[in-house]
């Protein structure tokens, strides 16, 4: 598979990866011949990027740390719960604290892969992919930090659950507090009132908007003051906000852009410690991502290195161009592995 803009797509292509509804039934299934309508709606629900299946890569397996049914289930999971407190009807968190103890079982057997962030984002369901990317980039820092299994359930629903406030209506009672109505002291009242939530993970809908000098929401607390399931969530928020088209956080960056971004705010926003962390977690080129290179070829991601974030393989084509787009001719096809080839950069993702 290989990952294109929606625009260049042609009828007759194949979708080689599902698209979800916000409740994470299937909208389109994988295997999927496109016509004209299919294209046509996935203009109108706001989705931009695809992946398509490409005979020249068929041999490219996308390694995921959480499997495709578990992410669905997290989604419809997280879909629920928001669905409840917009009502402002009572939830129960058996069935989410279940998918999270599976989540980190899984992430737990993949440690050795990098994140490629790959769920096909659309106005309808991109708060629940975004919750379930949060969960996920958290665990997988978590774990690098050694934290056991009690503490990375702890991040992960506190992780899944962050925007819980959000959702909360504007005459609801939860609303009318004391400390005021920005939405991570809503989302913090949600969640320390429900038994069976530590409060350590109310506290990450409640800090992931501080900032360690000091200069963050809502409380303007800094560094010790933070917990550190906050300070992990305050940063794959913020990325994946970055990666999305329906965010306000300067949206629509490329993985690489944001995480150059993001190392910006290293020690300022974000924990020192904790963007290190995340950097060895990402792909910042990923799998099945178009790609120029500076020997001016094109190429696709085909393979990732975890100690490399930056330096992926690379197959590389014939470059050419019809109708003022990129494509690929099969001739002189070969594999650059910028792990090895230390003189070779990737100047840009190619959409």
């Amino acid at each position: 598979m290989r990952q294109v803009s929606l625009e260049s797509v042609e009828a007759g292509q194949v979708l080689a990866k599902s698209i979800y509804t916000s409740d994470g039934r299937t909208l389109l299934n994988q295997g999927v011949l496109l016509t004209p309508g299919m294209i046509n709606k996935l203009y109108r629900i706001g989705v931009t990027m695809v992946y398509i299946q490409d005979e020249r890569f068929d041999d490219i397996k996308m390694e995921d740390v959480v499997s495709e049914e578990t992410r669905r289930e997290a989604i419809s999971n997280v879909a629920n719960v928001l669905q409840c407190v917009q009502t402002g009807k009572d939830f129960d968190t058996r069935a989410v604290s279940k998918t999270m103890g599976t989540i980190v079982d899984e992430i737990f057997q993949q440690k050795n892969v990098l994140l490629n962030l790959n769920d096909i984002r659309t106005q309808d369901n991109h708060l629940f992919i975004h919750s379930m990317n949060v969960c996920i980039m958290s665990c997988v820092i978590g774990m690098q930090l050694g934290y056991n299994t009690t503490k990375l359930k702890e991040l992960a629903l506190g992780a899944l659950l962050h925007d819980v406030g959000k959702v909360v209506m504007p005459d609801d009672p939860l609303r009318k507090t004391k400390e005021g109505d920005h939405h991570a002291w809503i989302g913090f009242n949600v969640l320390r009132k429900k038994h069976e939530v530590s409060l350590a993970t109310a506290h990450i809908a409640l800090q992931h908007h501080e900032h360690v000098d000091g200069q963050g929401e809502p409380r303007a607390i800094a560094g010790a003051d933070i917990h550190d399931y906050a300070k992990i969530v305050a940063i794959t928020n913020f990325y994946d906000n970055l990666l999305s088209e329906f965010s306000t956080d300067q949206p629509n960056m490329t993985p690489y852009e944001a995480a150059e971004f993001i190392m910006g705010l290293a020690g300022k926003r974000f924990d020192h410690e904790m963007v290190i962390q995340f950097l060895r977690s990402i792909a910042l080129y990923p799998t099945g991502a178009s790609v120029l290179l500076s020997t001016e070829e094109v190429g696709v991601v085909v393979g990732q290195h975890k100690g490399l974030p930056s330096r992926p393989i690379v197959r590389v084509f014939k470059e050419s161009r019809r109708g003022g787009k990129y494509d690929y001719d099969d001739t002189e096809v070969r594999e650059v592995d910028l792990g090895q080839e230390t003189t070779v950069f990737i100047e840009s993702i190619l959409k």
